[in-house]
């Protein structure tokens, strides 16, 4: 049975591959569904596929005229991670989303026949709630989400005290924040020079480019001035709903000393609470990191992510993040390498390592 040409039922769900006369259901059942995200949006199959060349598999469950469910699939290969197909590469939080438990096991059971007959390695679904209880399990993610207040200055004043000194540090040293309106130029090279103090390849300033056309003025970018002019810190946002997701971040070296980032975040939390958001979801971050116990001062609290996996020719589930010891030479050589030359070549690598 090829998969791209036929359909799998379970009682009255049918699930068939993504057409795009199905654009327009495929995003009205996003935003109607509790467990769909920013990254089940149609758009990041464009991204997936004509920007990183990895092929979408995107598959919508129907039941009569109704969709149920959806679940948004890429094909990743790559020499040195294998081969996978994920929902979603680049994002925090994918996998299926679904009106009822018949949909949704309809779904999984139609990517798993998918994965065997493109001879996957394992087949990955980011979920934020738990699936099969036989499938394994990546527990090293967390998210941190709070609800805002409808007023600013509550917001403020619920802030941890410490962490709230660190903001208004950032304020009295004249830190000026402004929406970035003429592209991610500005962004990116503070984008780029923190990933590679950090040791990781950076995408193409493309990417942010193709991100800002898709996704219009649900990406916004946000800068922080400091000193002279001079910009020290900036965060690519996306919205979706009420919430707001700051999503990649950068920042110049003394940005700690200018308190910039903490600023950064409550401009944004601020802005976030006058647009009308009401949650501000602080994102995906490791255990035990320095992002995770900044987060966490914020007064976030960590709830786990559920990163399922259906395994087909390995037996564990892969460990592709920079804390496996495996990559530290790695980080570290990256580190020592030219500015320019990882910009260059930083987009190659950085595309399998969604």
């Amino acid at each position: 049975m090829s998969i791209d040409n036929s359909a799998s039922c379970t009682a009255t769900t049918v699930v068939r591959p993504f057409r795009d006369s199905d654009r327009e259901r495929w995003e009205q059942f996003v935003v109607n569904c509790p467990t769909a995200t920013f990254f089940h949006r149609i758009g990041w199959r464009e991204i997936q596929g004509e920007l990183f060349h990895h092929r979408p598999h995107y598959l919508l469950a129907e039941r009569g005229e109704s969709v149920v469910g959806i679940l948004p699939l890429a094909q990743v290969k790559s020499l040195v991670f294998g081969h996978a197909l994920t929902s979603l590469p680049f994002a925090v939080y994918g996998g299926i989303a679904a009106s009822d438990d018949e949909a949704e096991q309809a779904l999984r059971r139609h990517a798993v026949e998918l994965g065997r007959e493109i001879g996957v390695d394992h087949l990955e679904l980011r979920c934020t709630t738990p699936g099969d209880p036989q499938w394994p399990v990546q527990d090293l993610y967390v998210t941190f989400r709070k609800e805002l207040l409808a007023d600013v200055e509550a917001n403020m004043l619920a802030i941890p005290r410490k962490q709230r000194a660190m903001v208004r540090k950032g304020m009295q040293r004249g830190l000026v924040s402004t929406i970035e309106t003429d592209g991610p130029d500005q962004f990116f090279d503070l984008y780029a020079d923190n990933l590679h103090r950090h040791g990781t390849p950076p995408h193409a300033k493309r990417y942010f480019r193709e991100l800002q056309r898709v996704f219009g003025a649900d990406c916004e970018i946000l800068t922080v001035f400091g000193p002279h002019a001079k910009a020290v810190s900036a965060v690519l946002s996306f919205y979706f709903r009420d919430e707001v997701l700051p999503y990649y971040a950068g920042d110049v070296v003394d940005a700690r000393a200018l308190a910039a980032n903490d600023f950064k975040y409550w401009e944004l939390m601020r802005r976030a609470c006058e647009r009308g958001s009401r949650v501000f979801d602080f994102g995906r971050s490791k255990r035990d990191t320095g992002s995770f116990d900044f987060k966490r001062n914020w007064g976030f609290e960590p709830t786990p992510l559920h990163y399922q996996y259906r395994l087909f020719k390995l037996t564990s589930v892969p460990q592709h993040n920079p804390l496996n010891p495996r990559y530290r030479r790695a980080i570290d050589l990256w580190r020592r390498m030219p500015r320019r030359l990882v910009n260059a070549v930083g987009p190659m690598l950085a595309r399998h390592l969604g």
